[in-house]
This record gives structure tokens, C-alpha cells and sequence, in this order.
């Protein structure tokens, strides 16, 4: 099995696509006016609007309503996209080291979802994502 994406429902569609853009630096593949993807080398982003839920099943995904998950970005160094992203959507905590070895920042994305970006400090973080 190979995990392929993770997709966000949005109530304001251009708002998250371009934070994420910003985010991974990475341009979307607008494959329909409201439906966009972010092709990273780890998974894709998918990003529909509220609109798009009603080909699955009406009310089955929400804007806004994640309480559960935290999108993480694994990046080369987490200083150069946290003044690239600074004040571009509410920011949970600054770059700060965490107790299993990553310098991470953590921001809201325009729906609040909770967004990290972080970088393998540590030896024993590096070390942990080389064969991943």
C-alpha cells in the first residue's frame, strides 16, 4: 500500500491553496476550479472546496472542523520557510527544538487547521528520516 494523499475541505479554496503554496513552495495543479493539488516528494496535498463534498456524500467533511490531525512538513531548514511563512496565518509557537529531536514551528492554516514545518535536529533525528 502506498499512503498518496491527504485532502482539505475549504470553505475559501484560493486562501488555502495559496498558504500551502507558501508553505511547500511548491505551485498547485488546479485540475478543476475547485479542487487543487501539491505534489510533494513524501504525498500530495489535495485541497477541495466545501462544494466538492457533496460527490462523496453531503455533510461527510467539513471546513473548519479538524480537531484531530496536525499536516507536518519535513523541511531542509525550518528558520528559512518560518520567515517565509511568518504572519500569514496564526501562529501556534515560534521555531523552538522538541523533546524527540526536531526544530519545529507550528502554524494555523486559513480553515485552522494546525500546520508544523520542522526540521531533524538532533543526530537521532536525522537519523531516524535518512532511510525514510
Amino acid at each position: 500500500m502506498k499512503f498518496a494523499s491527504v485532502r482539505l475541505i475549504a470553505a475559501d479554496i484560493n486562501a488555502m491553496v495559496g498558504f500551502y503554496e507558501l508553505v511547500t513552495g511548491q505551485t498547485a495543479d488546479w485540475l478543476a476550479p475547485q479542487f487543487a493539488e501539491i505534489v510533494t516528494a513524501g504525498a500530495t496535498l489535495a485541497i477541495g472546496s466545501a462544494e466538492t463534498v457533496t460527490v462523496f456524500a453531503e455533510g461527510s467533511a467539513q471546513p473548519g472542523a479538524n480537531r484531530t490531525a496536525i499536516l507536518e512538513f519535513m523541511v531542509e531548514d525550518v528558520d528559512v520557510v518560518f520567515d517565509r511563512v511568518k504572519g500569514t496565518g496564526e501562529l501556534v509557537h515560534e521555531p523552538k527544538l522538541l523533546p524527540w529531536g526536531n526544530r519545529t514551528f507550528q502554524v494555523r492554516d486559513p480553515e485552522g487547521s494546525p500546520v508544523s514545518v520542522f526540521t531533524p535536529f538532533t543526530e537521532a533525528a536525522k537519523a531516524r528520516f535518512q532511510s525514510r
